[in-house]
């Protein structure tokens, strides 16, 4: 078996690729979005698509961003604990979760309708460039085996 594009590799061999989705996480992040829920989508999505190397390095992030332990070990089943967390990160992981699992499901209308109920259009959009964009770099992630670093 061939050994798998190192990360490196993949920083240098498509700078295109990096640069363009760098761009648009930043627009999403720059967007007024809430950095705390910017790590929770970010994490949830990773979480779905079973990138550990994206888990870690964004739990990280959230921690030095003041993310309480509690809701970050708790974000897998969020949806059985809610008081942990605003309806509008519930809105946004709901639509996080049905934009990552688009091919097993689409995006069913009450989705939708969920997040427009707490987001107006715009920031329907920024989250779903931010959606978007992590669901990318998890794919390009646990196509290499990144790994997280201890």
């Amino acid at each position: 078996m061939s050994e798998r594009i190192s990360r490196t590799a993949v920083y240098k061999g498509q700078p295109a690729m990096v640069q363009h989705l760098v761009g648009l996480a930043k627009a999403a992040e720059d967007s007024g979005l809430d950095k705390s829920l910017i790590h929770l989508i970010k994490i949830r999505a990773s979480q779905l698509n079973g990138c550990a190397f994206c888990q870690h390095m964004h739990a990280n992030e959230a921690r030095k961003d003041g993310e309480q332990q509690h809701r970050l070990d708790i974000l897998p089943s969020w949806q059985e604990v809610k008081s942990a967390f605003t309806a509008r990160e519930q809105a946004a992981l709901i639509w996080t979760e049905a934009l990552t699992l688009v091919a097993a499901r689409g995006v069913p209308d009450q989705d939708y309708a969920t997040v427009a109920a707490e987001y107006s259009g715009q920031e329907i959009l920024n989250l779903t460039a931010l959606i978007i964009t992590i669901n990318s770099w998890n794919r390009i992630a646990v196509a290499f085996h990144f790994q997280p670093e201890f």
